[in-house]
This record gives structure tokens, sequence and C-alpha cells, in this order.
């Protein structure tokens, strides 16, 4: 079965952290017998390569010092902050729809998997008026966070959900927001994994100071300041926060900090599987924030419990996917410290309910997040479309 893949944004070499999870998916469709081959815009000129024996064909949108559109960061937010890369938009949807034509005329697929359904459905779209193949959207959020900000986009996304052969989201928060538009069926095919731990852990490392790790961007949607609050809030003595990641806020969150808040950068990957290692629990102090925008899912939340952590989260957008209250980790109110700080104590003084919980996550993860499950289920889906 051939498969092309439309995606803003893909590993550019071997050791790129980009969407890793989508790199991982397409290994898993490898093995199930899919051919693969990607389309993704350049990145300030970089060429068609290939990668993990994926052919990625990349279009050029403008000169190589512009094509900062992508990568290291989501094109809105880009555009957020400089209204004048909207321009850039235009040659972006254009050439990304004519190579994707190209391509199509080329490789042949049997099924065009859109990820960011805006803008990449019109690049797939214009190429099923030349080419016939089933369409599949996949969502993951940012594009409905856009069309909040721009109301325009809404009757694109309505005719691209409503003409999909099938439609895919990665959480049931996701899921909502995609009916609201049109309603339809969508299935909901989260990230995987394929690493687990088992068995309960004595709450982490015993120690004097009880460690809170966060692993993610510093931007306003994580709610990192709660964090940094509730941090306030309890004892120096006893706990210390871990803020590993950067970002826009990094700065001003610093400033906010008390003595018991360390932030460690942007960390290899060894030294940020020690962190979690050496962890006693991990928080996800995310919001919904100014501009409407939210986890999508909360993936960050899987990879602390496969370390065998339990997890402290926010009760909004996907969260509520991976964290069952008192099952799988403690789900608090949004922008509340005093509640967030509660939680940690808690957690900190009942090592049968860190054990339960990290029992609670894993066993949930093994049935939803696994990625042979996953990737079986979108093959089922891919083949519904061929018979």
């Amino acid at each position: 079965m051939k498969i092309l893949l439309l995606s803003s944004v893909y590993p550019r070499f071997d050791a790129d952290q980009e969407v890793p999870w989508l790199r991982t998916s397409i290994s898993f469709l490898k093995n199930a017998g899919c051919e693969i081959a990607v389309v993704a815009p350049s990145h300030r000129g970089l060429k068609s390569h290939e990668i993990d024996g994926v052919k990625v064909h990349r279009f050029r949108y403008a000169p190589a010092k512009l094509e900062f559109l992508t990568h290291d960061e989501g094109a809105p937010s880009k555009m957020a902050k400089n209204p004048l890369l909207q321009l850039l938009a235009i040659p972006y949807i254009i050439i990304g729809s004519l190579l994707t034509l190209k391509i199509c005329l080329k490789f042949k697929p049997q099924i065009i998997h859109v990820h960011w359904p805006f803008p990449h459905g019109f690049m797939a779209f214009f190429a099923k008026i030349f080419y016939k193949a089933p369409i599949i959207l996949n969502f993951y959020g940012a594009e409905l966070l856009l069309m909040r900000k721009k109301k325009w986009i809404k009757p694109f996304l309505r005719f691209f959900i409503k003409h999909a052969n099938q439609v895919i989201a990665i959480s049931g928060f996701t899921a909502k927001t995609v009916e609201e538009i049109y309603p339809r069926k969508i299935e909901i095919l989260p990230y995987g994994t394929t690493f687990f731990n088992p068995s309960a852990i004595e709450g982490g490392p015993k120690g004097k100071v009880y460690r809170i790790l966060f692993v993610g961007r510093h931007i306003e949607r994580k709610g990192l300041e709660y964090l940094i609050k509730a941090a306030r809030v309890l004892d120096s003595d006893k706990f210390q926060v871990r803020i590993a990641g950067t970002g826009d806020l990094t700065e001003k969150l610093k400033e906010q900090a008390p003595k018991q808040v360390l932030f460690l950068g942007k960390l290899p990957k060894e030294e940020l599987a020690n962190e979690y290692k050496n962890a006693n629990c991990f928080v996800l102090p995310a919001i919904v924030d100014s501009k409407g925008d939210t986890e999508g899912l909360g993936v960050v939340l899987i990879e602390a419990a496969e370390y065998g952590l339990p997890v402290i989260a926010s009760d909004v957008g996907g969260i509520p996917d991976i964290v069952i209250d008192r099952k799988t980790g403690l789900l608090v109110p949004e922008k509340n410290p005093e509640a967030l700080a509660a939680a940690i104590k808690e957690l900190s003084e009942n090592e049968a309910l860190q054990k339960s919980l990290v029992l609670g996550a894993n066993e949930h993860i093994k049935q939803h997040f696994e990625w042979s499950a996953i990737i079986k289920k979108q093959v089922e889906l891919y083949n519904a479309e061929l018979r």
C-alpha cells in the first residue's frame, strides 16, 4: 500500500528532534507493509532527502533565508510575532500544491494522509482534481486555534472535513472541536509509545528534597507561571522544582521564580533521561491561554509515566485522555497554584498513592497509547478506503 503524507514539518537530519512521534509512526507503517513518501516544506534551502529509508520531498517556497515559516516553532506563533510572514503562505500553498500533484503522478499513492489540514488540505484537494485518491485528514489542534483567530479559515476547514474520506484527531477534546466545524464521525488516534515501565516505583529517589519535574516549551499555554506560584507555597527546604526546556517566556519566568525553582535549559537526550529518573513526580500545569490555545493531548505525560513518575496535570484540553483523576494521575483546576501545591504535597506524603498512580498509568497507556495498536487501527482505516 502506497501512502503519501503531507506535513508542515519533518526531521531535517537524522538527529533532528522535530515530530519524533510522526517519524516513529512511519516506521511502524513501513513494518506493516506500507510504502511511504513525505511532502514537506524546505527549511532555509533544504533540498529533498531521504531519512530512515523514506523519501522526503521538500518544496521551496521562498529564498533560503526566508524559508523559516515552519520547523523549530509552529508557523502560527511565528506569524503572530511577525504578521508579514503571512505573505509566505501564498507561495507555500501554491508551490506545495504543485509538488503534491507532481509526486502523486509519479509515486501514485493509494492514500493521501494530510497532517495539519490547514493549509495542507489545499494541496491534497488540488491534487485530487487530477489524481483520484482518498484523502485522510489528521487534526492536532494548531489549525483549530488559527481558525479561532482568523474566521475566514473556518469555511475552508468545513469543506475539507466534509469532503475528506476519513478524519482523525489526536484526542477526544480535539475531535469534539472538529465536530463543531462539521458534524461527522471522527476517529481518535493519539500519539503512541513503545516503552513501558510496568513495575511500581518507590515514589522516586529517596532524599531530603522532593523533586518536581517539568519538561516542555516555555510558552503561555504550558502554565509555568502557576507552577512557580505553587512553588512559593511549598516549603523551600523540602521541595525543588526543576524546569527543562526553553521558550519566549524563559527570562520572564526566571525573574518570577523563588530559589527552589531551577531552570535547566534545553537538555541533551541522556541528561533529560537522568532528570526523569531522578525526579519524584512530573507536573504539567497547562492552561487555556489568552489566544484560546491549550494542550491537544499532553504527550509529555506519557513520557513521564514511562519513567515511572506519578503525574499531576491541569484538567484542560486532551489531558484527561491520559490523566484520569486518582487512577492514572492527579488532575487539578487550571490557573490554581494553591490546588497544584496541595496535590504536590499530598503526593509527596502518600507513597501508596504514588504507586497506585504509576501502575494505573502504565496499564492505561498499554491499553490506549501503544504504537502497534494505534498503527493497526490506522492501517484498517486505509484499507477501508481501498475496498
